[in-house]
């Protein structure tokens, strides 16, 4: 593609225009840096002061037995399994306790979608929280946990949020999502709820006043028409629902499953190209979080300067990700220092994006 091509696509947007499916494609074949500027620009429109945020937060695996079976999963276990767990309140309580001594102020309780579990462990359990820490926001279950309580238990999606959200629950993550194209859901989540399927619990979440993420999942067998197919699918539902805080895209872990290691990683050019077009594509989408815990820290910070303005929580742990070996526990130190060294003023923000502190 000629370079004057390129701009004229980037100056659409630049001057408020939406992007089509053709010009998204196109966008890959811009120079990176190029597209760098543009998302850049876009940025500072939508957060002129120049911060870029994170949030004290903690992932919590309350089980990892799953039926799903997803080929690059190496964190759960088949129900039954010696390994299989699912975790106690009182331990969650604990877990819960450390991040408030730390001054966090979200939880992510999300794990595998556990069929063994009765409908009041997760009710419950929201409840309980909600008592013991009212400080903290539970930002928790995934869309593919709601679809299987939504059909084991016979219950509609709109009860199944209606319940949820009088025990106590404040937000849903947008993780399961992956590519929402059929074709890549076949080959890498054949159980997994398919993408319209997806869409239909989201909007069920955002209809009962549960305001979400999107996430997507890149680097394995996706091309780039389906990566904007993607893109375009979460921009309808926003136009649609304005549900959506921030959007996430994070590449694929080739570590962990046998079948995924074939897979080359998409590598930092590509996740930096992506980052910059999903702020391109993504017009009425506030917060493009970088994806710092499975990029690495030196490539999330880099990200900020390709259209993200945040870099998510600093995680004590995360379960899911510690078979493919990556291991985390980062502080808020780390994340204040790394946004100051990329120029921007580090901004500790909680789940609904108000600002607590600012590290001037």
């Amino acid at each position: 593609m000629t370079a004057d091509i390129c701009g004229r696509i980037l100056q659409k947007r630049l001057d408020g225009g939406r992007l089509s499916l053709e010009e998204g494609i196109l966008l890959y074949s811009c120079d990176l840096l190029r597209l760098g500027q543009a998302a850049r620009a876009l940025v500072h429109r939508l957060h002129p002061g120049g911060q870029a945020t994170f949030i004290i937060d903690r992932n919590v695996s309350y089980t990892n037995a799953c039926v799903v079976d997803c080929d690059f999963c190496a964190f759960y276990r088949s129900p039954g399994h010696e390994e299989a767990y699912t975790l106690s309140y009182e331990t969650i309580f604990e877990k819960i306790q450390e991040l408030v001594d730390l001054g966090g102020t979200q939880v992510l309780i999300q794990g595998g979608v556990n069929p063994q579990l009765p409908l009041e462990y997760y009710l419950d359990l929201i409840a309980a929280i909600r008592r013991r820490f009212p400080q903290v926001h539970i930002h928790s279950f995934s869309v593919v946990e709601f679809d299987m309580i939504s059909k084991k238990f016979r219950l509609s999606l709109q009860e199944v949020f209606r319940r949820f959200k009088e025990a106590g629950l404040n937000s849903l993550p947008g993780g399961g999502a992956e590519i929402l194209v059929e074709r890549v859901r076949r080959l890498i989540s054949p159980k997994k709820a398919s993408s319209d399927r997806w869409i239909e619990v989201m909007r069920a979440a955002h209809s009962a006043g549960l305001k979400s993420t999107a996430t997507m999942v890149f680097g394995h067998v996706e091309t780039i028409e389906e990566r904007i197919l993607h893109l375009i699918k979460i921009r309808e539902l926003q136009d649609e629902t304005g549900g959506f805080r921030a959007f996430i895209p994070w590449t694929l872990s080739p570590h962990g499953t046998p079948r995924m290691s074939r897979f080359k990683p998409a590598g930092g050019a590509d996740y930096l190209k992506t980052v910059a077009i999903s702020r391109l594509m993504l017009d009425n989408i506030e917060h493009l979080q970088s994806g710092w815990l499975t990029e690495g820290l030196k490539l999330g910070q880099v990200a900020l300067g390709f259209g993200c303005d945040d870099m998510g929580g600093t995680l004590l742990e995360d379960k899911v990700l510690e078979p493919t070996g990556i291991a985390v526990h980062t502080r808020r130190e780390d994340l204040v220092r790394l946004i100051r060294e990329a120029g921007f003023v580090p901004a500790q923000r909680d789940t609904n994006y108000r600002i607590l502190h600012v590290f001037n």
